[in-house]
């Protein structure tokens, strides 16, 4: 599903971000990537999604070699790459349904596909009855499942959660994990990005280690080691 050979991306001057990364993400994993702030998780995150443009090697996703990308398909990989960030992204002047529609509507969605699709995602996240809610008006737990319902909609084969509980508490952090398990369960890749080290260990699922842009580990069932 995911593959990187030998990735290196190096920034001004020499600071290599990455180097000569490589990893296999099999379809149907949930794997954890971890390590502390400047390992190049962020820049596998970038290059995973279209963002950043890799200097050596090669990036393939779901068989397609992204390398290379040109703008215009840039897009079309995001449809297969549903992604999640910590600080929501959501548009505060939309309700959640109105917020969650909004991605279908700029991959110019049918209005009768997103009145099907978007009760569905929102059913699956458990937002089904504050769907008339603007951001402002439900809890941090509740906007971030509404981000997930919103990287559900065009039925993503990976779904990459980016500090998806940076700024949740124990208790709502919990509960998107839950809801990222469930996904997985469904057949959905999910790679959770992340610094929780109580997540991590209590998931006992693949653990992708960084450190200095270098893969130093890789467990089966891993626990965050740094």
């Amino acid at each position: 599903m995911i593959k990187f050979y030998n990735v290196s991306k190096i920034y001004p001057v020499d600071v290599r971000a990455l180097n000569k990364v490589s990893l296999h993400i099999k379809p149907g994993e949930f794997v954890s990537i971890v390590g502390q702030s400047g390992t190049g998780k962020t820049t596998m995150v970038k290059a995973l999604i279209g963002e950043e443009r890799i200097d050596e090697g090669k990036v393939v996703v779901g068989g397609w070699d992204i390398t290379d990308i040109k703008e215009n398909e840039i897009p079309i990989l995001r449809r297969q790459i549903g992604v999640i960030f910590q600080d929501f992204k959501l548009l505060p002047k939309k309700t959640l349904f109105e917020n969650v529609a909004f991605a279908m509507q700029v991959c110019n969605g049918s209005p009768s596909k997103i009145r099907k699709i978007v009760p569905q995602v929102m059913k699956i996240v458990g937002l089904e009855s504050k769907i008339n809610r603007y951001p402002f008006e439900v809890s941090g737990g509740e906007q971030q499942r509404a981000t997930i319902a919103r990287a559900l909609v065009h039925r993503p084969k990976i779904l990459l959660a980016d500090e998806p509980t940076g700024n949740l508490d124990s208790l709502n952090a919990h509960e998107i994990i839950e809801l990222l398990l469930r996904i997985n369960r469904f057949g959905t890749t999910v790679v959770l990005v992340t610094h929780n080290r109580e997540i991590v260990n209590g998931l006992k699922k693949r653990v992708i280690t960084l450190d200095n842009g270098t893969i130093i580990s890789d467990q089966a069932v891993g626990k965050y080691i740094l």
